[in-house]
């Protein structure tokens, strides 16, 4: 009876090796086939998954209210028709029903069953050289549009902005700000 045992233990043992060392490698091809370059919708699949699953509808961009979700054209390749936010145009309203992710009728775009403290849109950076802070004029603009607050914009205590973890990503900072280009941009999280 004890060499049963062992037997299943192995076999569980393996099983559960191999079906982790499968989904690693699954995260890694699919990383490197569609690596995170794109600001997404919230909601949406990984790169991979989501350009699998999206019907390329445009549904999610029609329910948009700020109208900042468009479809990726011909240069894309693979990711061609799917839904980015266009943080340069304007910000995501962070509808509480999110009405992108509702619309969308395939499990691309998905509303996060934790809503908003679920969502990171994008990681957004400050451009030193543009920042008039950093040229020693005091604004702070952009942390008083921040719709989440000084736990996602703050400014330091040298007058600088500086990005918080609370920060989602919607862009309203960067429509906010008072240079031109902004001091502030969006890039895909974990993206480059």
């Amino acid at each position: 009876m004890h060499g049963s045992d062992t037997g299943v233990n192995r076999r569980d043992f393996l099983f559960r090796g191999l079906t982790r060392a499968i989904e690693r490698a699954g995260r890694a091809l699919g990383e490197q086939i569609a690596p995170a370059t794109y600001v997404r919708p919230p909601g949406a699949l990984p790169e991979a998954a989501l350009a699998a699953a999206c019907t390329r509808c445009g549904a999610c961009a029609s329910a948009c209210p700020t109208h900042v979700i468009v479809m990726l054209g011909a240069e894309a390749g693979l990711a061609v028709g799917t839904p980015v936010l266009d943080l340069a145009a304007g910000a995501c309203a962070m509808c509480a029903d999110m009405p992108c992710a509702s619309a969308c009728p395939t499990d691309a775009l998905v509303v996060p069953e934790r809503g908003w403290a679920a969502v990171r849109l994008a990681e957004l950076h400050v451009d030193r050289t543009r920042c008039i802070t950093f040229r020693d004029i005091e604004c702070g603009v952009c942390a008083r549009a921040c719709p989440v607050g000084p736990s996602a914009l703050v400014i330091d205590e040298r007058g600088h902005p500086a990005i918080g973890a609370a920060c989602t990503g919607c862009g309203t900072c960067i429509a906010a700000c008072v240079t031109s280009p902004s001091s502030l941009s969006a890039h895909a999280p974990g993206g480059h």
